[in-house]
């Protein structure tokens, strides 16, 4: 009896990462394989229903997002893609998906895992993870 009330409680916890929906392409399968993919995550279920919701506003925008952060989430992209400053912002790096909106995100080299933590419209000040 105390096995099924453990497994109760287990299903409705909430788990402290929900891998990132991936957005349907069509040229997925015809991309020739790159050699890194990095582990793209979201926080929480949260972040990725904000993450589905910028997909459905921008789709190709939220697609090239999605590429890029599988396979090149530190490289500097002038004007797009680059590290926020400052002490509490140590380790975050921004993504512009449109003018006015934004995804956030801590990426990980040791695991190669990127964990998106914001994705939607541009907020100032910028969040923490």
């Amino acid at each position: 009896m105390s096995e099924n009330i453990t497994e109760d409680i287990n299903e409705n916890i909430e788990p402290p990462e929900v891998k990132l929906t991936t957005p349907d392409s069509p040229e997925t399968s015809t991309t020739p394989k790159i050699e890194t993919i990095w582990l793209v995550v979201a926080k929480n279920r949260r972040v990725n229903r904000d993450w589905e919701a910028l997909i459905q506003r921008n789709p190709e925008n939220a697609r090239r997002c999605y590429k890029d952060l599988q396979t090149t989430p530190i490289t500097r992209q002038p004007g797009r893609v680059f590290p926020l400053k400052g002490k509490k912002y140590r380790g975050v790096w921004e993504y512009e998906v449109t003018g006015g909106d934004r995804v956030f995100y801590v990426p990980d080299e040791t695991q190669l895992k990127v964990v998106v933590f914001y994705a939607g419209k541009h907020i100032q000040p910028a969040p923490t993870p």
